[in-house]
């Protein structure tokens, strides 16, 4: 069949499945586009050619914005389906990088199709090509190798073949998985081949559950017996495995209680008797004060981030061990664990059946329990808004209060930077699986608004709500466009308090004392101390294109959120949060985190806070 590249390449990822426990998705669900001279005739002209029903087309307004939306939408779809997304050489090709290693540190598939510099060089430079006087053969592109699980240069028609084929090994395997790169040069993508018939057949993707060794798993089980205080830590693993309810069996039969990572936390309902919080810096009491006093923290499906680990302070009983559940030996055999390398679902099960009869003590139980009571009268009070408050602005806590007392287990938050991951993380209160989308591997500025809306392009139906900061929209509001131009009705609830205010925070305490972290005018002595910036990011929002209701007051808000929850067009809820509440107030972080502070200062601030550095630094250990 003689085609060109695109054209052929389009065509075989219509035809490519993934299958899992007996049911099939296709893999490459849509592309997302923005064309220039670097694809415009190649993958463009291919996917017109090809038709909607062959491959469905999404019109982007920012090249990350594009893969942040894939991420999205993978993410949603347990990364069984995902996106493609093509630009063009040059800016458009570089814009990618930082979607790019978003998905690949949290793991989600996402392939990428950047246009790249002739093969053949007709004529050097051409438009937008770096020139690298000791290497002829580099491109912009290559800045996408580090932050790719899987790059290759397609220089010639007849090397798509087995460069196409890597690509959903690549996508489909759930420890590779992450950004895949295929670099197209654009006579390349033009240029036709005579292609093999067989190039275009139907192909399933298995993903593969492997067991446990049998020998790791009676070690396992033994670790778990010996055990008088051990603690789960579930992080995403748990999720992309589907392997909540192995969770939950194990949880119950044991009354292991179960903290979990950002990634992790919802696969456990709330109100699941076994289910303690968040861990970490932006973790609650209860969990912190188990993982403190653990014998042994199984680590089921989690990278055991610094975050998590409250940077090496967390897990300080003198015993302490690790088992480490994961399907990829790298992170099952982090502090030093026990590995029990396998898929969560598998592992949780076996691992069961292994350990059956034990059980945690009463007392430990009736403990953990009781302290869980505590913290979510905790979260009652952030939540709470007296009677003599219905008129004033709300705190970013009874913002999402107010959230939490109008959704269901249908609704998905969308996050991933500022403040409100660590008030999430602490706060919110899941109530199914895959409620809680926040992205902490890169806590990427900017993620909210396209993953929303992928999100909900994989979620027809359910309501989708993206909790964004000021700063974090003005980052990246634009994808707003796409929502309305596809008439997806994500919820955009946009909390503005006057700057960046989570670093502004974490810099007072470190002794940076919120230096360029306000959004004002320059005062007399010109730091931006002055009034506050004029800036309408309601007025913005609804010149998108977007149905936006402005609040003041707590009853607004009240009645915004109801109302943009029942919408059925893209809204926004604009709010401003009190002052000088500029972050949440209660509850504070319940771990520390190691942000490095001036060893040497003159100004006050800086010195107070070394002097608390050193007293936390001191707490690190090394797990061995």
């Amino acid at each position: 069949m003689r085609l060109t590249t695109a054209q052929a390449l389009v065509r075989f990822l219509a035809r490519q499945y993934t299958e899992r426990d007996g049911r099939r998705h296709r893999l490459i669900a849509a592309t997302w586009g923005i064309f220039g001279h670097g694809n415009v005739a190649g993958i463009g002209q291919a996917l017109l050619e090809s038709g909607p029903e062959a491959m469905p087309f999404l019109q982007g307004r920012n090249e990350q914005a594009m893969v942040h939306a894939a991420v999205g939408y993978a993410r949603q779809s347990g990364r069984l389906s995902a996106h493609a997304v093509t630009t063009s050489i040059g800016p458009g090709a570089t814009n990618l990088v930082t979607g790019a290693a978003l998905a690949t540190i949290n793991r989600i598939p996402v392939l990428l199709l950047p246009g790249d510099t002739f093969a053949t060089r007709p004529a050097d430079p051409v438009l937008q090509q770096l020139e690298v006087p000791y290497a002829g053969d580099l491109s912009v592109n290559d800045t996408l190798r580090p932050v790719s699980r899987h790059f290759d240069r397609i220089t010639r028609p007849e090397a798509l073949v087995p460069a196409a084929l890597q690509a959903m090994r690549v996508l489909t395997d759930p420890v590779q998985t992450g950004a895949v790169t295929l670099a197209l040069p654009q006579d390349v993508q033009a240029e036709a081949h005579d292609w093999p018939e067989e190039f275009f057949a139907e192909r399933v993707w298995t993903v593969r559950r492997p067991r446990p060794d049998r020998r790791e798993l009676a070690a396992a089980a033994e670790a778990v017996r010996g055990s008088a205080r051990p603690l789960i830590v579930a992080g995403g693993g748990i999720r992309h495995a589907a392997a909540g309810d192995a969770l939950a069996a194990l949880a119950e039969a044991t009354g292991i209680p179960v903290a979990t990572t950002q990634a992790g936390k919802g696969v456990l309902p709330y109100d699941h008797p076994a289910e303690v919080g968040g861990v970490g810096h932006t973790g609650t009491a209860t969990a912190d004060a188990l993982a403190r006093e653990a014998d042994l923290v199984i680590a089921a499906g989690t990278r055991l981030t610094d975050f998590t680990t409250a940077s090496s302070t967390l897990f300080q009983n003198p015993a302490v061990r690790f088992l480490g559940l994961n399907l990829d030996p790298y992170d099952a055999h982090k502090l030093a664990a026990l590995p029990l390398v396998a898929d969560a679902r598998e592992g949780l099960a076996e691992l069961l059946e292994a350990v059956a009869g034990y059980r945690v003590a009463p007392a430990y139980e009736a403990a953990y329990t009781e302290a869980k009571a505590g913290w979510e009268a905790r979260v009652d009070a952030a939540y709470a808004v007296p009677a003599d408050e219905e008129d004033l602005p709300p705190t970013q806590a009874q913002v999402l209060g107010l959230l939490d007392g109008l959704v269901d287990g249908t609704d998905i938050l969308v996050n991933a930077a500022g403040s409100l991951p660590g008030d999430l993380h602490k706060l919110w209160r899941a109530r199914s699986a895959d409620q809680y989308h926040v992205e902490y591997g890169y806590s990427c500025m900017g993620y909210e608004i396209p993953a929303a809306l992928g999100t909900a392009l994989a979620a027809p139906g359910r309501p989708v709500w993206a909790l964004v900061g000021d700063g974090t929209y003005l980052m990246n509001p634009t994808e707003l466009v796409t929502a309305v131009q596809e008439g997806v009705p994500v919820k955009v609830v946009i909390i503005d308090n006057q700057g960046f205010a989570s670093i502004g925070g974490l810099s007072g305490a470190v002794g940076g004392e919120g230096f360029g972290t306000a959004y004002r005018f320059r005062g007399p002595g010109g730091a931006y101390d002055g009034a506050p910036l004029p800036v309408d990011l309601a007025a913005n929002a609804a010149s998108l294109g977007m149905a936006t209701i402005r609040t003041r007051t707590i009853g607004d808000l009240r009645k915004a959120l109801s109302e943009a929850r029942a919408a059925d067009r893209p809204t926004c809820v604009y709010a401003q949060t009190r002052t000088p509440d500029t972050v949440s107030g209660p509850p504070p972080a319940q771990a520390w985190w190691d942000v490095p502070v001036a060893e040497t200062a003159t100004r006050a601030s800086a010195a107070l806070a070394r002097d608390e550095y050193d007293r936390q630094a001191a707490q690190r250990r090394r797990h061995l």
